[in-house]
């Protein structure tokens, strides 16, 4: 654009041009802590509002074979005793609200598992089971529970993966090969009961420098540490994929979905065993995401779907940067960054109530959720919300932009996003306190927004709606009344109005059929251009 300034964001549309398929892969699937927690009623307010207000279909959690959750018990004889009934309730829930369950298979149930104890406040038992046959039988069982009492056709549009991050020492207390075999005991379980359900793994986090495929972890992670590698000049690839592929293709395995944990973070140890996390740069899950589908379209399973099962700016449960601003315009540029690659990209979690390290000491104490233990919804809510009010077809896009249309009305919306330059990272990660957080908030400079989009109805209405640190920023209002520790009714009632105070402005398209509109748009703010019925 002729006198455009390097500040300037240009966005430019036709309404009648054609447009591709845009799946809305960022609201397939979103993430909760565990099973038990869903019985709750404040978490089943927040899945139901999640679910309405952002689109998710699908809800994954932990713990489906948790002694909370009563499923699977032993006589003194060692016979099974399976008991549904916690599961029902959940599940029933889930289900008349709009929500399908992601099954996670895992982990074990105490009469089961090798080791006990082995991970999270709640004592997951992490250690493999120790009778595959029992294990198998109550796959089984659980699935053809479920068909009965759901129907075969509604159980085939689930989805069930194996295990979690069983590469992670505490949440699979085995080896890898352990696993496969595991897979291939619960895939063959499953597959056993109806041929239509679909089935899939690894559920490994993360994605790792190519360099520890050839066992020199420790050094490469010795020069990240040192600087004297730049963690941005690695190669990143899936733990475990391609010998999990490599092994389901040798065994004849099933393979309907893959799956793994992008977080753009990394866990390096000096020559001492002092850990760091690292913080990649802002295209590692774009980049990541093109990967791994180049990698599914090579293998032998090319039609397998790709579902991301966890994923957020750090897999901390206490990171500062959750809570900002800065984590939902993160949200958006990595979603609109990621269009085409995989089937589904799940924000690790829709809620605070989220029980890994026990209960948040605050109410911002920088947990996974996107709405806080109060109900309170943070900018990462507004992120999804703004997400899902996109259409299903894609007429632009560039690198701070989308516009779509809706194929049914022909309605036009514009998403906008400003990630300062600033910032070449992934949010970084405020683990100890708010310093960090506070500082990349402060980053970026105002950019001057110039949207143009031809061919819309003549006079048509259009909704623009803004996030930024004025509106909608829920610890923003916090900080507004003194950061209380502990916020009164009123207090809270309060917070929960300013966060979903977003500014909201009506514009119209001129007689020309043209929507004109410029804007000043601060460092982090994101802007949705809605046209009205």
């Amino acid at each position: 654009m002729p006198g455009a300034t390097p500040d300037a964001l240009t966005v430019t549309a036709d309404a009648q041009a054609p447009g591709a398929p845009l799946k809305h892969f960022w609201s397939t699937v979103v993430g909760a802590g565990r099973a038990n927690e869903g019985l709750r009623a404040d978490w089943q307010r927040q899945m139901a509002e999640a679910a309405k207000e952002c689109g998710f279909a699908y809800v994954r959690f932990h713990g489906l074979f948790h002694d909370d959750m009563f499923v699977y018990t032993e006589r003194e004889d060692g016979t099974p005793v399976y008991n549904f009934q916690y599961v029902d309730a959940l599940f029933d829930a889930l289900l008349d609200m709009g929500v399908r369950p992601f099954v996670e298979f895992g982990f074990s149930p105490r009469a089961l598992a090798r080791e006990t104890e082995t991970v999270f406040w709640w004592g997951a038992h992490g250690a493999p089971p120790v009778d595959h046959a029992k294990w198998a039988a109550l796959i089984d069982r659980t699935v053809r529970h479920w068909i009965t009492r759901y129907g075969v056709d509604e159980v085939r549009g689930w989805y069930f993966e194996v295990w979690n991050e069983a590469n992670l020492w505490g949440f699979f207390h085995g080896t890898r090969s352990e696993y496969f075999e595991l897979y291939r005991v619960t895939a063959q379980a499953v597959k056993a009961v109806d041929q239509g359900l679909r089935v899939g793994g690894p559920a490994t986090s993360n994605f790792v420098p190519d360099e520890r495929f050839g066992g020199e972890s420790e050094n490469i992670e010795n020069r990240i540490v040192a600087g004297r590698t730049d963690i941005d000049d690695l190669q990143w690839r899936p733990v475990w994929m391609e010998a999990f592929l490599d092994f389901c293709e040798r065994e004849d395995l099933p393979v309907d979905f893959v799956s793994t944990h992008p977080y753009p973070t990394d866990w390096a140890l000096d020559e001492h065993g002092r850990g760091e996390k690292l913080t990649r740069g802002k295209d590692a899950t774009p980049d990541d995401l093109a990967l791994l589908r180049t990698m599914i379209d090579a293998s032998s399973f090319p039609d397998a779907e790709i579902h991301l099962t966890e994923w957020s700016s750090s897999s901390s449960p206490r990171d500062h940067a959750h809570d900002t601003l800065p984590a939902a315009t993160y949200v958006v540029r990595c979603a609109l960054h990621s269009i085409g690659t995989v089937d589904s990209l799940a924000y690790w979690t829709f809620t605070d109530v989220f029980e890994e390290g026990g209960a948040g000491d605050e109410m911002f104490h920088g947990g996974f959720g996107m709405i806080t233990l109060p109900g309170v919804p943070k900018p990462t809510f507004h992120a999804y919300r703004m997400l899902n009010a996109l259409g299903d077809e894609l007429i632009d896009s560039a690198e701070d932009s989308v516009v779509s249309r809706d194929s049914r009305t022909g309605r036009i919306t514009a998403l906008v996003h400003h990630y300062p330059q600033e910032e070449p990272k992934s949010v970084p990660a405020s683990f100890d306190s708010r310093e960090v957080a506070q500082h990349t908030q402060g980053k970026g400079s105002p950019r001057q927004l110039s949207l143009r989009v031809d061919g819309v109805r003549p006079g048509a209405r259009f909704e623009v709606e803004v996030l930024d640190g004025e509106h909608g920023d829920a610890i923003g209002a916090w900080r507004a009344l003194g950061s209380p520790a502990e916020p009164t009714r009123e207090q809270l009632a309060h917070l929960d109005r300013m966060a979903r105070a977003t500014e909201v402005r009506a514009v119209g398209a001129g007689d020309d059929g043209v929507l004109r509109l410029d804007a000043t748009i601060q460092p982090w703010s994101v802007l949705l251009v809605r046209e009205l019925s």
